[in-house]
């Protein structure tokens, strides 16, 4: 479980309610675990570690069995910087330092900690066994398994083994940490992941790999048998994946090239395929929406998350007791959020960072520079406003200023390009759109931008002002944007306009705008209305 890089509220976790603003204010990295999600485990930004909640198994590590509504500090781990983390369902939790170190306490009643015995560990102890030379760099846990993935590309994995979710060849539990080999024996892992009872790793060349347990098809084999060593996912053969997440018994993949795909356990809707049948093998999903960035899963949960180029964050499976099948788009900023407000339990499902970190993604940094006087090197005045924007920027994403900028020798430049046929915020939006490959306008102003991706052959702009007009349309303004629609020649939405105002005829003959529209316009809407026996009665 690796942790995220965004700003995230915690108080959106109902257990943080406990804390004082000053210890919200404090809070560095945290993460909301348990059955119920009633315990939860914080860092502060002096490297201090702090427990709280219901202690079910001892795994708040405190030293008792005392549930806690009050911050305990973990002396253990203090100053120990924490970089991954995850947590099973006794539950036991499983962290690693930044220096590589493993520890682990909780429930522990078939080894899941790693330390050869099965009592409860009641503070953090360090796991030893093989992994002292290594340096771990992420940590996952399944119900009651655990595996660390080292630096060098090793993975290792210990605890319950009853399906085979140790990779061990046997269904023994495996007391110590034993590095998993078989097929990965050669390869480098990079990424790890762990559904209740089933294991997948991530190799460098974006092949996948599973094994345990397979009822669901969560491996993706094809077929629903379990397996006792690691398999690798032959249908996912010609494509390159670079993160895995897991659910309680389905799982999702993603690619370099930003496709999603789904296998597994569906009876939520969890794999978004918009159905509930399960999939042995991977089904690829959200195929018309825009290049995935993130995929979110916890195997605690039945719920899936993904987070789009855009920053569009998108929830299928359970969600608060709903099963929703396919990916319905919230207006959440991160996928953390899908967590705390729809899984159930609403844990997290990795490390949060409070803090905000200094890496902009190219797309978050371009954003962050529209309109911005400090970096540009251009400006447009509109309506008497100045927009600031970056002609590189231009020239590279709009063949309009392409042609422009090359008609003007440099030093004949213009520092500031008047513009008097689009309104103020009709042209800013279409700048931010450069900058953003999103457009917020209400339709009134998208018929306006719609005329301006006419006028600039830009194809892409004009379906987004399409999609936003038919999103918009009421009996009020139908008229107007059925003249917008033939005016700037947009068929599809002429179409669209025209049954939307057959259907509502009574209503929008009322409309001061339809006695407004322009008489050979009239003409042909009452002509064409007729023809398809409108204006009968």
């Amino acid at each position: 479980m690796r942790h995220s890089n965004i700003m995230v509220d915690v108080g959106k976790w109902p257990i943080f309610t406990l804390l004082s603003p000053q210890e919200i204010a404090s809070i560095r990295k945290a993460c909301v675990f348990g059955t119920s999600a009633n315990e939860a485990i914080y860092t502060t930004h002096n490297d201090e570690v702090f427990v709280f909640g219901l202690n079910c198994s001892n795994c708040l590590g405190t030293g008792d069995s005392q549930s806690t509504i009050v911050p305990k500090k973990l002396e253990a781990l203090c100053g120990k910087k924490i970089s991954s983390l995850s947590y099973g369902s006794g539950p036991h939790v499983l962290l690693c330092t930044e220096d590589g170190e493993v520890y682990a306490w909780g429930h522990n009643g078939y080894s899941q900690l790693g330390n050869g015995a099965t009592n409860q560990g009641v503070t953090p102890v360090q796991v030893c066994t093989n992994l002292l030379l290594k340096k771990v760099i992420e940590v996952a846990c399944g119900s009651h398994h655990s595996m660390a993935l080292s630096f060098d590309g090793d993975l290792y994995a210990w605890g319950y083994n009853n399906c085979g979710q140790v990779g061990s060849g046997s269904t023994a539990n495996q007391p110590t940490p034993r590095r998993v080999s078989n097929c990965l024996q050669d390869k480098m892992v990079v990424g790890i992941a762990c559904g209740q009872t089933s294991s997948m790793a991530v190799v460098n060349n974006g092949e996948v790999y599973g094994w345990g347990y397979n009822g669901n098809g969560q491996l993706g084999l094809g077929n629903n048998g379990n397996q006792l060593t690691p398999c690798r996912v032959a249908a996912l053969h010609g494509v390159c994946i670079l993160q895995i997440a897991c659910g309680y018994a389905h799982t999702l993949a993603l690619t370099d090239e930003g496709l999603l795909y789904a296998w597994g356990a569906n009876t939520y809707g969890q794999l978004g395929t918009g159905n509930k049948s399960n999939q042995l093998s991977p089904l690829q999903i959200m195929m018309e929406k825009e290049r995935v960035v993130e995929i979110a899963a916890c195997h605690s949960a039945h719920t899936s998350a993904a987070k789009t180029q855009s920053g569009q964050v998108y929830m299928w499976g359970q969600c608060r007791g709903q099963s929703v099948v396919l990916p319905h788009l919230t207006h959440f900023a991160c996928t953390d959020d899908v967590f705390a407000c729809f899984a159930t339990p609403a844990v997290m499902w990795r490390l949060l960072s409070v803090e905000q970190e200094d890496f902009l993604t190219v797309a978050e940094s371009l954003k962050k520079e529209f309109d911005s006087p400090e970096t540009s090197d251009l400006k447009f005045r509109v309506d008497g406003k100045y927009i600031h924007v970056h002609k590189a920027v231009l020239k590279i994403r709009c063949e309009h200023f392409r042609t422009m900028f090359q008609s003007y020798w440099n030093e004949d430049m213009k520092e500031v390009i008047e513009v008097d046929q689009f309104s103020y915020p009709v042209y800013r939006a279409f700048l931010e759109y450069l900058y953003t490959d999103s457009v917020d306008l209400p339709p009134e102003d998208a018929i306006g931008l719609l005329d301006l991706a006419t006028s600039y052959c830009e194809n892409r702009l004009k379906k987004l002002c399409q999609h936003i007009i038919k999103r918009g349309i009421t009996v009020e303004n139908a008229f107007s944007l059925l003249s917008a629609a033939v005016r700037y020649d947009a068929e599809d939405l002429e179409d669209f306009c025209f049954k939307f105002c057959v259907n509502h005829l009574t209503e929008v003959t009322q409309t001061t705008a339809f006695w407004q529209m322009d008489g050979p316009l009239l003409k042909e809407f009452i002509a064409k209305a007729s023809k398809c026996g409108a204006f009968k009665n």
